[in-house]
């Protein structure tokens, strides 16, 4: 019999919690299969089998907290289990509806309501509650770290939040005149990301408080610009890293953006991808948001909030006429950026929007 212990979580991570098996007792696996899911405050990790074996024991339930090096299962090296799978008759026995049940209508109404609510439910955790229509979920590791480090950011930084709006008919020309053929040659779609990046990083060069962070009592510049982009996994939301955004053409950012968010999306996403930043930028555009006031990922000083593409009638040249209108916000922490430098940082970001380049 051999031991699965939880493997190292990622530096300063000694805990997180397990939320599902993906065997099952009895079930043979190949080397390199995952037979876990364990869920830190950053990140979701899978614990692959490092040889072929029959699952013999497991020793920890889902939704239970395990640390390092805690021996989870047993498993025997080829052959079969040493241990049996439950009796079908036990398992009908438990499935099938009590007396009571039939006899109660409020127990039914209960279970009625909570099949309705079953695309909300977290097959791990879900517990019924005494009040009708209610369930019991702890929160995950992911949810708890989002949670404190908000909270945190609001408790130590001066936040403050300015405004502006960029005329995108520039841009949608571009990439409406470009997408066949950057396509074609790149492999991905020309975006608006890669724009709002690139314009970032050419105004964080000219305003570099924006791009450093307050440690005790010093300020820290970055002459790097490792840009975080805010995703909103099905897990919760998370901030990767575009490393070294200055030395990156529009396809590359496309192409770091897509292989980062698929990365959230299928629980890839490593300490690696996650660790560092010195600017953030979320797109709340995605999800219908008209304007924001993004909360600060510290220890960065500012995020810049961007949003949906709306059509408004505005004046150009003593006319009125109808663009492809955004709204963009800068949260900024005023200990260390004065109102000037984050209104001069939108002015700028409009500027170079408005007269976009594709490299």
């Amino acid at each position: 019999m051999t031991d699965i212990n939880v493997p190292e979580l990622g530096e300063s991570i000694i805990e997180g919690t397990l939320t599902s098996w993906l065997v099952k007792e009895g079930s043979s696996f190949q080397a390199g299969d995952n037979l876990a899911e364990i869920e830190t405050e950053k990140i979701t990790i899978e614990i692959p089998a490092q040889s072929a074996g029959t699952i013999s024991k497991i020793l920890v339930t889902e939704g239970s907290t395990v640390k390092v090096g805690e021996v989870i299962a047993q498993f025997s090296q080829g052959g079969e289990a040493t241990t049996s799978q439950p009796s079908k008759e036990k398992k009908e026995e438990t499935s099938a509806p009590s007396s009571k049940a039939v006899e109660e209508p409020k127990l039914e109404k209960r279970a009625d309501n909570q099949q309705k609510n079953s695309e909300q439910t977290l097959s791990n955790f879900d517990e019924p509650t005494d009040k009708e229509g209610e369930r019991s979920v702890p929160m995950s590791k992911l949810r708890q770290t989002i949670a404190r480090r908000l909270k945190d950011a609001q408790n130590t930084a001066a936040i403050l939040t300015t405004f502006n709006e960029v005329d995108m008919t520039a841009i949608m020309a571009l990439r409406k005149k470009q997408q066949a053929s950057f396509q074609k040659k790149h492999g991905v779609k020309l975006g608006i990301m890669s724009f709002f990046v690139k314009a970032c990083v050419q105004v964080l060069k000219e305003l570099p408080e924006i791009n450093s962070e307050i440690f005790e009592d010093k300020i820290i510049y970055k002459n790097y610009f490792d840009i975080g982009v805010a995703i909103g996994s099905e897990k919760g939301l998370v901030v990767p890293i575009i490393r070294n955004a200055e030395n990156l053409t529009n396809a590359e950012i496309e192409k770091n953006i897509i292989d980062l968010a698929t990365k959230a999306n299928t629980n890839k996403l490593a300490m690696k991808d996650l660790s560092g930043g010195t600017f953030s930028i979320t797109n709340g555009g995605v999800y219908g948001s008209m304007m924001s006031t993004p909360i600060i990922n510290p220890p960065q000083s500012a995020i810049l909030g961007i949003h949906s593409i709306i059509e408004r009638p505005i004046a150009v040249k003593n006319k009125v006429v109808i663009r492809p209108m955004m709204y963009t916000a800068l949260s900024y922490d005023h200990r260390l950026i004065d109102g000037k430098q984050a209104v001069t940082f939108l002015v700028r970001l409009k500027e170079i929007l408005e007269d976009p380049k594709v490299d």
